[in-house]
C-alpha cells in the first residue's frame, strides 16, 4: 500500500493543505481557487495525486485527488495520517512594522506556535494600517510548510488602550519592557502554568505613559530579553521562543 501511495505523491513529501469544511473517511473535500491553481499549475496535479489535508479540528488526512481540472479541484480523504493536538496557549500582541518584517514575523510566529496574533497600536507605532488578509495567508502557508496542524487567530488590529481594557485577568501577559527593575523571561514564564500572552513593541520602543500603565495594570509581568537592544520582530519571536522552551511544547 506504501509502495502504491508513494508513486502518487506530488513531491517528496506530500503536499500540504489548510481547508475550513470538515475532514473525515470518504469526505470529498473542493479545494479553493488559489490552491486549485497551484496545484493545476505549478504542481501539474492529477486525477490520483495525494495531498495531505488539514482544518485545525480533524486532525490531517491523506486525501487522493478525485477531480482535477476546468471546475476545481476535489480530493477524497483515505486516512488519517495525525490525530489533531492543540498548541500551548499563548497570544502574541505586537505592535505592527513596516511589510516585509510583519509578513517575516506572522510566518515565524506560527512555526514557534502562537495560538493567536493580535496587531497593536501604540503612541509610537509607525504603520498606520494592517492588512489582514495578507497576515492570513502568511500563516496558513506557514503553517502548511511546518507541520503545524492548525492556523493561529488573526485579531482585528486595536490601540493598547482597548487591548489592556479587554485583556482576559486570568491570562499573564508577559510586556516586554526595555528598562527598569524587569525580570528575565525565562524566569518569570517557570512560574506560569495556564495560558498566557506576550506584548512586544514598535520600534521606537513604549512611550513611558504606555509603560506605566502597563506596570499596573494587576495581569501584567514586566520581563526582559537580555541587555541588548532588538529590532521589534526580532523581540517578538525571542519572546516566543524562549517562553515555548520554558513553558510551552518544546520541553
Amino acid at each position: 500500500m506504501t509502495e502504491q501511495l508513494n508513486k502518487t505523491e506530488l513531491t517528496g513529501a506530500v503536499t500540504r493543505l489548510y481547508v475550513t469544511g470538515d475532514l473525515g473517511a470518504k469526505v470529498a473535500v473542493a479545494l479553493d481557487e488559489g490552491q486549485t491553481h497551484y496545484l493545476l499549475h505549478v504542481l501539474r496535479a492529477k486525477t490520483g495525486n495525494l495531498v495531505s489535508l488539514f482544518n485545525g479540528r480533524n486532525g490531517e488526512w491523506l486525501a487522493e485527488i478525485a477531480q482535477a481540472g476546468k471546475r476545481g479541484v476535489t480530493a477524497v480523504c483515505l486516512k488519517q495520517t495525525q490525530k489533531q493536538r492543540g498548541t500551548p496557549d499563548i497570544w502574541l500582541a505586537f505592535a505592527p512594522v513596516k511589510k516585509t518584517p510583519s509578513d517575516y514575523l506572522v510566518q515565524k510566529a506560527t512555526e514557534l506556535g502562537a495560538s493567536a496574533l493580535l496587531p497593536v497600536f501604540t503612541r509610537r507605532t509607525i504603520v498606520t494600517r494592517v492588512n489582514q488578509e495578507r497576515m492570513a495567508a502568511n500563516a496558513v502557508e506557514a503553517a502548511e510548510q511546518s507541520g503545524r496542524l492548525s492556523v493561529p487567530e488573526i485579531r482585528d488590529p486595536t490601540s493598547l488602550d482597548k487591548l489592556l481594557a479587554s485583556w482576559p485577568e486570568r491570562r499573564r501577559l508577559l510586556f516586554c519592557d526595555e528598562g527598569g527593575d524587569a525580570r528575565p523571561l525565562a524566569e518569570s514564564a517557570r512560574g506560569i502554568s495556564g495560558p498566557a500572552g506576550v506584548l512586544t513593541g514598535p520600534e521606537g520602543g513604549f512611550d513611558p505613559l504606555e509603560r506605566e500603565a502597563l506596570r499596573a495594570m494587576p495581569f501584567v509581568t514586566p520581563v526582559t530579553l537580555g541587555p541588548r537592544i532588538l529590532r521589534a520582530d526580532t523581540a517578538a519571536l525571542a519572546a516566543l521562543a524562549i517562553w515555548q522552551s520554558v513553558s510551552g511544547d518544546w520541553r
